[in-house]
């Protein structure tokens, strides 16, 4: 019964993960940081841009939400990237783009609750629209976009290798990348393939 399951959960992940993606392409590598102005509501009330958020070795953006499995999967490791983001003095922020989903739990209330459970310790962000996620070209939840100094983007894709198993992964691309930033050394690997459900735009 347990082999059933796994297999019917991960035949569920591999459906949303396989949708078509949003219409945008996604930001290339050296390019520079789009609506860094663009005020979002946080969790807290408080209404923050990229620029308010960003640390001074640079920022991490990671395109999330609530009712994603493979947002899930990867959750716990988001308060372990915050701490060392927050050591390297890397900002984070975790924008919430779905926005076809806010009345099936990815709204506002929603995102407060989830940020709450969780005890995130970083900015949770509703992007209105879909605008800042349009704008990346970010297609997933989670998409991770990771950034320099000058808001210039040097890794685009996943956290690691096994969302699944935390245990079992091989290559930690985010941290690695983040560590590589911040000693001003070459990023191992600029771009993995960003795996997760397909963003909820609303059909224009």
């Amino acid at each position: 019964m347990m082999r059933l399951h796994t297999r019917l959960w991960l035949v569920g992940l591999l459906g949303l993960a396989f949708m078509l993606p949003g219409p945008e392409k996604e930001l290339e590598i050296g390019a520079k940081a789009p609506l860094v102005d663009l005020k979002m509501r946080d969790v807290s009330g408080k209404m923050l841009s990229l620029k308010d958020v960003a640390g001074e070795n640079g920022l991490l953006v990671i395109f999330s939400c609530n009712t994603c499995p493979w947002v899930a999967a990867w959750e716990d490791r988001y308060l372990i990237v915050a701490q060392k983001a927050k050591e390297l003095g890397i900002g984070m922020i975790a924008v919430n783009p779905n926005e076809a989903y806010r009345d099936r739990g990815d709204g506002f209330e929603d995102m407060q609750r989830r940020a709450k459970e969780k005890g995130y310790t970083f900015p949770y962000v509703l992007d209105e629209g879909s605008k800042l996620a349009d704008a990346f070209g970010a297609t997933r939840t989670p998409h991770v976009f990771l950034f320099n100094k000058d808001l210039v983007l040097v890794y685009r894709g996943a956290i690691d290798d096994n969302a699944r198993n935390p245990e079992a992964v091989k290559h930690h691309y985010l941290l690695d990348a983040m560590e590589a930033l911040a000693a001003g050394k070459p990023i191992p690997v600029a771009t993995t393939r960003s795996i997760g459900c397909t963003i909820k735009r609303v059909e224009s």
